[in-house]
């Protein structure tokens, strides 16, 4: 399947997933990811979700994350150059929504690409390989390329099924890891 028609077709599927059952599959994948990865000492950077198109919530696992001892990084989009700059979370008065939804840092000390450990990565579906689809833009794609080389990435995903992308091109970046409800995928080779 082609991105546009996977990321219209993932769209309309997140429609249907209850409140009850978002959250209920938030605590599955953090709990998850919690029990495999170890975040002490890290920086982590997350994605904080966009509540309209029904993202998983990241707020506890964020949490978590600071209280087992890792540093949580958190985005600012500039949608002129479709990039990300990173900031130190330090609480929530930090945030503000943007236009588009996104919870976003107003101010912070500011974390640079080559300094992060983990990234977590939203997604609509993935295959698999690790090769996501997004929103289309190509922020997490141009962060993942500007990272040191032991970054691991890991996706966040509603849905069990991997999927098959068909118009990959040359700039999109593989995942290491996503995580899904029930499950982790390990797509290191």
């Amino acid at each position: 399947m082609l991105k546009a028609d996977i990321r219209k077709s993932y769209k309309e599927k997140r429609k249907f997933v209850s409140p009850f059952d978002l959250n209920r599959f938030s605590k599955s994948i953090t709990q998850l990811v919690l029990d495999h990865f170890d975040f002490r000492n890290k920086i982590v950077s997350i994605f904080l979700p966009i509540e309209r198109q029904k993202e998983i919530s990241t707020y506890e696992l964020m949490e978590e994350i600071q209280l087992r001892g890792g540093t949580i990084a958190v985005s600012k989009s500039d949608f002129t150059t479709n990039t990300l700059t990173h900031f130190k979370y330090e609480n929530a008065l930090q945030l503000e929504i943007n236009t588009f939804g996104i919870p976003e840092p107003k101010y912070g000390e500011t974390i640079f690409d080559v300094q992060l450990d983990y990234i977590f990565v939203p997604l609509l579906a993935v295959d698999s390989q690790g090769n996501r689809v997004g929103y289309g833009k190509g922020f997490y794609d141009k962060l993942l390329s500007n990272c040191n080389p032991n970054c691991i990435f890991i996706g966040l995903h509603l849905f069990e099924e991997l999927i098959e992308i068909e118009d990959l091109n040359p700039g999109d970046v593989p995942l290491h890891y996503c995580v899904t409800p029930t499950k982790i995928h390990d797509f290191r080779r």
